[in-house]
């Protein structure tokens, strides 16, 4: 099955995008298209939450 990869609402017009995709068995698979290696991080729907909520902890940090 090919996954269907989602590019980020942040990213601009550019080569340089954060895209992710979910897979089986309830994993999230994150790359970025500037990357010549076309690297894939693969991580758990509980270990992203985290880090999307540490990213905007680091945007705003009056937010808890």
């Amino acid at each position: 099955m090919t996954p269907y990869w989602q590019k980020s609402s942040f990213c601009s017009e550019g080569n340089s995008c954060v895209h992710i995709s979910t897979g089986p068995p309830a994993t999230i698979h994150i790359t970025e298209s500037a990357d010549p290696t076309q690297a894939t991080l693969t991580t758990t729907p509980s270990s992203f939450r985290a880090l999307l909520h540490v990213l905007k902890l680091d945007k705003d940090p009056t937010r808890a």
